[in-house]
């Protein structure tokens, strides 16, 4: 399993190092790292957890050319890992259901999808999060922030990946979210802070954008 685990490492390394929306290897070895943290806690199955977090971002149409085509090329390297038919099962399942898209997704259910989610929701918070906004919204092309445009509370998947938004928006429509819908104790505990520094952050931009002293 070690073995499964770090060949899986070396592999979305060599896919993602240069990707340039904030989903990069890097995003992904924190994810991992958290998730790691959170399932020694929860008492969750770390193998499925690790290849879980690993691999979460491929099938992601922000990444991937679409997510079936993203799948795939998940299913072909842990057949080529020799991962079990049960595990592939329990793997796939984590990766096509905890994106957040708009908010509209089901609860996840098991306690490893549970741990994988928590450990994604946590690197979109705190000072990383407000990082990667950024960067998000510079490679969509959307503005730093426009007063103009109103804060969308419901959107359909469509709407939320190609609706008109600013990265203060994304603050709003996702990232504030995030801490009221951690799933397990552990992740809870970790979003505190971050999203302490989230409200922080905003206050801070507010003050500075309307030229307050």
């Amino acid at each position: 399993m070690n073995n499964q685990i770090e060949e899986t490492n070396h592999y979305v390394q060599s896919l993602l190092l240069n990707e340039r929306t904030g989903h990069d290897w890097y995003h992904i070895e924190r994810v991992t790292k958290l998730a790691t943290y959170i399932a020694e806690r929860e008492g969750a199955d770390l193998f499925i957890v690790k290849m879980a977090a690993l691999l979460h971002d491929l099938a992601d149409d922000k990444v991937a050319y679409d997510e079936e085509t993203g799948l795939k090329q998940v299913v072909d390297w842990l057949t080529s890992q020799n991962v079990s038919a049960d595990e592939q099962q329990k793997i796939l399942s984590i990766i096509t259901t905890i994106s957040f898209k708009g908010g509209n997704g089901s609860p996840v259910e098991s306690l490893e999808a549970k741990v994988v989610q928590d450990a994604d929701r946590l690197d979109a918070l705190g000072a990383i999060g407000i990082a990667r906004t950024f960067v998000y919204a510079g490679a969509k092309g959307d503005p730093m922030y426009d007063p103009t445009i109103d804060v969308r509370d419901e959107m359909t998947k469509e709407e939320y990946r190609h609706g008109k938004s600013s990265a203060i928006h994304h603050f709003y429509e996702k990232l504030l979210k995030l801490r009221g819908r951690m799933n397990t104790k552990t992740g809870k505990q970790l979003a505190e802070e971050r999203h302490a520094q989230l409200e922080q952050f905003l206050e801070t931009f507010f003050q500075e954008w309307n030229v307050k002293f």
